[in-house]
């Protein structure tokens, strides 16, 4: 099955909120190797001018991920997770991420590409707080490979 080209231009609702914890910060920041305090110690955070321990930058994609579930699982997209490789990431913040926030997000189709045997399946995530304050928008472009591919 091919990736559905109608679904450029969709946009899912507001997924359920995540809330960031101090613990999944910490785990984040160790996995990438991210060793500002600021990530761990709230005080360091605090010295920075900020409410509580910031994310890496890169945090953000988790949140973002879990908004593109909803496309990949969605059936009629035609996306074969088995298929798919991840082409391209950027990320523009708005604001840091902080432990306490209670984030959502909703995702975009902005684009569909097909050429040479691969669907390109260009989305953004706009993340944001309950109370609506932008927190960061996440692009993504990820690959399908077609059948014959």
């Amino acid at each position: 099955m091919a990736v559905n080209t109608e679904f450029i231009g969709r946009e899912y609702p507001s997924n359920a909120f995540y809330e960031v914890g101090r613990e999944k910060i910490r785990e984040f920041a160790e996995s990438v190797g991210a060793a500002h305090p600021a990530h761990t110690d709230a005080s360091a955070a605090h010295a920075l001018g900020h409410p509580d321990v910031i994310a890496p930058v890169t945090f953000a994609v988790l949140v973002a991920q879990r908004a593109e579930a909803q496309l990949i699982q969605d059936p009629a997209a035609g996306i074969d997770f088995s298929r798919v490789v991840h082409a391209e990431q950027r990320f523009t913040h708005h604001r840091p991420i902080y432990a306490g926030d209670r984030l959502v997000t909703v995702l975009h189709v902005d684009a569909i590409t097909e050429r040479a045997g691969l669907s390109m399946v260009s989305t953004r995530a706009e993340i944001a707080t309950e109370a609506n304050e932008p927190v960061a928008t996440v692009r993504s472009t990820l690959a399908v490979r077609g059948e014959d591919a």
